[in-house]
Formats: C-alpha cells, sequence, structure tokens
C-alpha cells in the first residue's frame, strides 16, 4: 500500500469542502423556513446540529464504501489498517476526530509530516488508513 503525499491529500480536502459547502446548502432549504420561526438562539444551534449531522451522515456513507468524490477524483482510498473497508464505528469516530481535528487548527494534519506512517491522526485513531491508488 502507498501513502498519497500530503499534499495531495490537503488538495483533496480543499476539494472536498467545495463539494460539501454545495451539499450543506442544498441541505439547508428544507430547514430554513422552521428555523426562522424560532428565536435566533435556538434556530442558530438547531440549524448547526442539523448541518454537523448532515456532514455526517455525507461523509461516513462514502467512507464505508472507501471514497468520496473527491477522493476518487484525487485517487485516494480510505481502509481498515487490515485493508478491509472500514467498519461504520471506524468511519463515524474518524469524522468526530476531523472535526476536532479542524477546532484544533488542523494538527492531525501537520502530525503526518513527522509520523512515520505520514497518515494523519484521525485515522491512526480510528483504524483507518488513506491508500493511493
Amino acid at each position: 500500500m502507498s501513502t498519497p503525499s500530503l499534499r495531495r491529500r490537503l488538495a483533496c480536502n480543499l476539494y472536498e469542502s467545495m463539494l460539501l459547502i454545495a451539499v450543506l446548502f442544498v441541505a439547508t432549504f428544507p430547514l430554513v423556513g422552521v428555523v426562522q420561526r424560532m428565536s435566533p438562539e435556538f434556530g442558530t444551534n438547531l440549524l448547526r446540529v442539523y448541518l454537523v449531522m448532515v456532514s455526517g451522515i455525507y461523509f461516513t456513507l462514502f467512507w464505508r464504501k472507501g471514497q468520496t468524490l473527491a477522493m476518487k477524483t484525487w485517487r485516494i482510498r480510505l481502509l481498515a489498517e487490515n485493508g478491509q473497508r472500514p467498519s461504520t464505528f471506524q468511519v463515524w469516530l474518524r469524522f468526530f476526530l476531523a472535526c476536532l481535528n479542524l477546532a484544533l487548527l488542523g494538527t492531525g494534519w501537520w502530525a503526518a509530516l513527522i509520523r512515520k506512517d505520514k497518515q494523519f491522526l484521525q485515522d491512526h485513531f480510528s483504524g483507518t488508513r488513506l491508500d493511493r491508488l
């Protein structure tokens, strides 16, 4: 197995973020009318939770199969450490760790520069790995 370069993975993440923005834009339509009738604090928090859940469903459905559209474009796939498809638990754990990574300003991505296996921290802790096709 060949680990994709950090540059390739970050470029894939940039493309992934553009696709995710489009998905979230469309997913927001059904909730806009409902949120406008609520108090601003509650409506804003409800919308945030909803968008995180939509993001989680988007990523976990595709990661469970091995690739998102951006990963297909950049020829990267997600595997469990044993080379099989990752489990549902592994992809949800990876999603939550990736969210934590974003909150920590990408620390888990930059750790790939010093790790021997060159994997992101969310992959290490979720028992997954990114493989170059």
